[in-house]
């Protein structure tokens, strides 16, 4: 039975929740107990329960499936924005299998935008990597990269399935990626990112654009990542002056 006091019923229960996922007593995949078995189990109404448990499906602790039940989600990935890194580099650091496959490659004109980014003029030729980013397996992102540098041509014969495309610009041809400018948006999944990601049209993913620098502040890349909404989550921490 939970207490009456300061603290709402509908909180007590969602963190009661909460601690069981946390602690691992409820593991990701598995029903939790149905709101009318919570209701009997801690003395709640109806709808105390399914406020507390719609609270844990807005943050991505629980999901539901229609006409099965409410599950304990798989945890998120906790990506930093305070450090440029890949993709293999945040899985490797995370004790998870890094997995590429290399949708389409290709040398292209540049755009409007992408020129702008790049400080080129309309039209240059530049190297465009479409990858599908995967972790233990699973699809997280789809990520596309166009590099612009005196020989980026070579990089069509590089195996970026296999590859680190940041070890190879720093290593082998001597454009370290620095520094980035990057901003992230909430959109819906279309349909071809759907099909990728493995999750329904219209799915909640985030985007991610970002232009990343060599020394003398020369734009390397300009890219284009579409993050799983249900898997990433993403961290940075602020200081006021």
């Amino acid at each position: 039975m939970l207490k009456n006091g300061p603290v709402p019923r509908y909180y007590q229960l969602k963190e009661i929740i909460r601690q069981k996922v946390t602690s691992g007593q409820w593991n990701p995949g598995a029903p939790i107990p149905s709101e009318r078995e919570l209701c009997e189990q801690y003395g709640l109404s109806r709808m105390t329960a399914r406020q507390s448990i719609t609270e844990l499906v807005n943050e991505g602790l629980l999901y539901r499936e229609q006409g099965k039940g409410t599950f304990v989600s798989q945890p998120k990935i906790t990506q930093q924005l305070i450090q440029l890194t890949g993709f293999t580099e945040d899985m490797q650091a995370r004790s998870k299998r890094p997995g590429t496959q290399v949708l389409n490659h290709a040398m292209v004109a540049a755009d409007a935008a992408t020129a702008a980014a790049l400080r080129i003029k309309p039209g240059q030729l530049l190297f465009k990597v479409q990858r599908l980013r995967l972790a233990n397996g699973e699809p997280l992102a789809i990520e596309t990269s166009l590099i612009n540098f005196i020989g980026c041509e070579h990089l069509m014969d590089e195996d970026l399935g296999h590859e680190s495309l940041y070890q190879l610009l720093e290593k082998k041809y001597g454009q370290p990626p620095l520094e980035a400018d990057q901003e992230l948006e909430a959109r819906l999944a279309g349909e071809d990112e759907a099909r990728w990601l493995k999750i329904a049209k219209g799915d909640a993913v985030l985007l991610i654009r970002r232009t990343t620098y060599t020394d003398r502040n020369q734009p390397l890349e300009f890219a284009r990542s579409v993050y799983r909404g249900d898997k990433y989550r993403f961290y940075t921490r602020l200081n006021r002056k």
